[in-house]
């Protein structure tokens, strides 16, 4: 079986794009990986995954991905009769978007395939559409039995569950979990804000992020409260972006120039899970998909040297360390407390910013992580580079059942050369 090789990434900045249509963030982030990858066009494409959460809102379902490519397949940019599938799974869309392309290079089916995330989730003089982009995230059909589960959830947690205004769902879930982990393992709310902090300050050094500014952990603490105990700061915003990578195999990346070759990252593993109601106490379902992920790469915890985890709130990226392995059960908040995920720590978390800085234009995210890192592995993060990174990490998180996401993606990353 062929190993399969990323060549080619690139993320737009994320930010508030009303100017921008999905067509312009499609061009922006394909045109980016192509020149990435030292290719003059995408002639040697033979299959593509388009990630979207939202475009339905807008009046576009369906066919989203072929739509977007329509002006590119004309000027002849994207080859003529190339399959398309669009995929759509919450916030972890953008990680089936690269799944599926990664299966295509081990099947044997494509030498070189594209995944690509384009998301706009800011929709000014529209609250309703940019509301209804969200709630797709979960069980739309038979709401009473979340509502009941989060009732009977709130209640052992010592937060009751509440939804309120200027906020979405998924808010008050976090801030049940980050209540109930606070109850059992004594995490603290400075802990989470210190995690947030962090985050900032490293977004702040990426021109890509759509929050470009430093924060103390005070700062973080003294921000609007969301739901306690989660600030404004600790959570993501709202935004747009698109993100891209071109995967191809391993004879195809014979064929290439060296300098391309010089800077391809290896896959070591690309792992999907599904969710399902859990107990407070039970491990949510990143935990196989990592374990599953560090067995197909014949690696452990402690060889990742880097790591994007999806911190739709700074309380996920304590859990998610736990979940990775990273650090025991309960003991997330102390992990980013001692500094041990900062960018001069052990395990550098989040260089990025992560999703609280950086953004989170939910069809996008998961690929975004998937530059970030690949940045890292080649050395050319800039202001952000940490230290001869060789194996790095991503979690992706999307949609909510229960506690759990609905999907969740694991990947890793491997620097060959």
């Amino acid at each position: 079986m062929s190993d399969c090789y990323i060549i080619g990434a690139f993320s737009t900045a994320f930010g508030k794009w009303p100017e921008k249509s999905f067509k312009d963030l499609s061009r922006e982030a394909y045109e980016g990986a192509l020149a990435d990858a030292g290719l003059g066009d995408g002639g040697d494409i033979e299959f593509a995954w388009f990630s979207n959460c939202g475009m339905w809102t807008q009046g576009q379902g369906s066919i989203r991905g072929q739509v977007c490519f329509t002006p590119l397949v004309r000027e002849g940019r994207f080859p003529e009769r190339v399959p398309m599938i669009n995929v759509e799974g919450g916030c972890a869309s953008a990680s089936m978007a690269l799944h599926g392309a990664w299966k295509d290079i081990l099947a044997g089916q494509s030498r070189l395939s594209l995944a690509i995330g384009v998301e706009k989730t800011f929709i000014p003089n529209d609250p309703d559409a940019q509301t209804a982009g969200f709630q797709a995230g979960i069980d739309n059909l038979d709401p009473q039995e979340w509502r009941a589960y989060y009732s009977a959830a709130g209640e052992a947690a010592g937060k009751p569950f509440a939804e309120g205004p200027g906020r979405t769902v998924f808010m008050d879930t976090y801030a049940m979990q980050a209540c109930h982990h606070m109850k059992k393992h004594g995490t603290t709310r400075r802990q989470i804000a210190i995690g947030a902090a962090k985050n900032h300050n490293n977004g702040a050094l990426n021109p890509l992020a759509q929050y470009r500014f430093e924060l103390t952990p005070e700062a973080v603490l003294e921000d609007r409260e969301v739901s306690y105990p989660l600030t404004r700061a600790m959570c993501a915003p709202i935004g747009d972006g698109a993100a891209a990578a071109l995967l191809c195999s391993e004879d195809y990346l014979a064929s290439l120039p060296r300098p391309v070759r010089d800077r391809a990252v290896k896959i070591g593993a690309c792992v999907l899970t599904g969710g399902k109601y859990r107990a407070l106490d039970e491990p949510g379902l990143s935990r196989p998909a990592a374990q599953r992920a560090y067995a197909m790469a014949g690696i452990e915890p402690r060889d990742i040297d880097v790591a994007e985890l999806h911190d739709a709130t700074s309380f996920c990226e304590i859990y998610q360390s736990e979940m990775m392995g990273f650090c025991e059960d309960g003991e997330g908040g102390r992990f980013v407390e001692s500094g041990a995920s900062a960018r001069e720590g052990r395990l550098p978390v989040n260089t990025s910013g992560g999703l609280v800085s950086k953004g989170h234009p939910v069809g996008a995210t998961g690929l975004s992580m998937i530059y970030e890192l690949t940045s890292q592995l080649r050395g050319e993060a800039g202001a952000r580079q940490v230290k001869e990174p060789r194996t790095a990490l991503a979690e992706n998180g999307g949609g909510v059942i229960g506690f759990d996401e609905a999907a969740c993606g694991v990947t890793i990353l491997q620097r060959t050369r």
